[in-house]
Formats: structure tokens, C-alpha cells, sequence
């Protein structure tokens, strides 16, 4: 059996390093100056991800198939948040997830994402919220679990939160 290697966010890395990795893909060897050039013992499968926060060297995509990942439906989503969080209230994970759905249809510099939602359902469970319609001054004060910039922040003033708060209660 082949062995995985796992880059994650590979478009957080400096492009030495990219550099360092299209040797290990080309060649399966690495070269470390104090050590030598090491080979690998057997191919491994090289799984990269990215988040797409800067565009990848040619040289790189030349050597990768890309499958791109979208955020989950609300019943998926609701699954892998009853799934991380099983002591949730149902109705709570339901509007979470709702409102997290709705709110990635909003023009948001950066979308939150799975681990986002799992955040902000936290926070509304340490904040004693049973219902995220009883408590909108708590839910816009939390929202910074979901809402990752300042730009973001701007565009989802009260009224927006209220609105996607009244599609899902």
C-alpha cells in the first residue's frame, strides 16, 4: 500500500517551498544540503488542498488534478453539525444551519465554512441561546464567529442579520 502525503492549505506556503515540493513530485526525492538527495522508498499519493487565497505556480497545477469541494446543503451541513456537536438542541442546530446557508448567499469578502458554523453554534450554546430568533442583540455580537472581516462585518449590519434571523425562525 502506497503512502499518503497530505499538504493542507498548500497556497499558505511560500513559493520556496513550492519549489521544494515539485521536486518531491517530479522526482520522488527531496534534497536537503546537510544530508544529501533522500529518495522515496515507494511513490506516495500527494494530496494537496488550498483554499485559494493565491493562485498556485504553473509548474504546480501542471502536476495536480483539481476537485473542487462546495460547502455542504443544509441537510448535509446539519448532519456534520448533530455529527461535532451531538449534545445541540435540534431546533438550535436547524437554525444555525439555516441561517449559515443564508448567509452564504450574501456578497461576503470571506464565506464562512463548515468549521465557521461549528463556532458559532459554540458560542450560541455558551451564550445560553436556545433560539437564535429570542436574542438578536447576542446573536450580532456573536457573529464574529462567522464573520471573518471587517468588510464582512459592515455587510451584515442588524437589519441584514434580522432578515435572514426572520427566513429562519
Amino acid at each position: 500500500m502506497s503512502p499518503v502525503l497530505l499538504i493542507d492549505e498548500i497556497d499558505r506556503a511560500d513559493e520556496e517551498f513550492e519549489a521544494f515540493l515539485l521536486e518531491i513530485l517530479s522526482d520522488f526525492q527531496i534534497t536537503v544540503p546537510e544530508l544529501g538527495t533522500i529518495a522515496a522508498c515507494s511513490i506516495p499519493h500527494v494530496v494537496l488542498t488550498s483554499n485559494g487565497t493565491r493562485a498556485l505556480s504553473d509548474a504546480l497545477r501542471r502536476r495536480c488534478l483539481y476537485s473542487y469541494l462546495d460547502f455542504p446543503d443544509e441537510a448535509k451541513e446539519l448532519v456534520i453539525v448533530r455529527a461535532r456537536l451531538p449534545g445541540i438542541d435540534r431546533r438550535l442546530a436547524e437554525q444555525v444551519v439555516r441561517f449559515v446557508q443564508l448567509l452564504r448567499r450574501e456578497d461576503l469578502e470571506k464565506t464562512p465554512g463548515i468549521a465557521e458554523t461549528l463556532d458559532w453554534a459554540r458560542a450560541l450554546i455558551g451564550l445560553d441561546i436556545a433560539s437564535i430568533d429570542k436574542d438578536p442583540g447576542a446573536v450580532q455580537a456573536s457573529l464574529i464567529c462567522l464573520l471573518k472581516t471587517e468588510a464582512d462585518l459592515k455587510r451584515v449590519p442588524r437589519e441584514v442579520a434580522a432578515r435572514l434571523i426572520g427566513n429562519v425562525a
